[in-house]
C-alpha cells in the first residue's frame, strides 16, 4: 500500500468551509485504478490544519492517478474557488510506503 498526505493550514474560521468542500468533492479519485481510500483529517489542537490522506494499492497506481486527466481537472477546479485565499493554499505533500499493518 502507498499513502499520500497533503497537509495545509487555513485560518481556523475557514476550516469548516474547507471541510465542506471536501465533503462535496468530485470523487474522481475514487474511480482511479488502485485507489483504496480517502480521509480528511483535522488536527485536534490546530483546527485550521487539515490533511488529505489518500491510499493506493501501489506507488505506480498513485503515479498513474497524478498523471491522469481527472487529476488535472480537480486541480483546475481548485483555482476557481470563490475564496481566492483558499485557492492559493499550497499543501506540503508527503508520500509513504506502508511497511507493516
Amino acid at each position: 500500500m502507498y499513502v499520500v498526505h497533503s497537509t495545509f493550514s487555513v485560518q481556523d474560521h475557514q476550516a469548516e468551509e474547507v471541510i465542506s468542500i471536501y465533503k462535496n468533492r468530485s470523487r474522481f479519485v475514487d474511480k482511479a485504478d488502485g485507489f483504496q481510500h480517502f480521509l480528511l483529517l483535522q488536527n485536534d489542537k490546530k483546527p485550521g490544519e487539515l490533511t488529505v490522506q489518500l491510499a493506493f494499492q501501489s506507488k505506480a497506481s498513485y503515479l498513474s492517478w497524478v498523471r491522469s486527466e481527472e487529476f488535472k481537472k480537480i486541480h483546475e477546479l481548485e483555482k476557481n474557488y470563490p475564496d481566492q485565499e483558499l485557492a492559493a493554499v499550497i499543501p506540503t505533500v508527503r508520500q509513504f510506503k506502508v511497511v507493516a499493518t
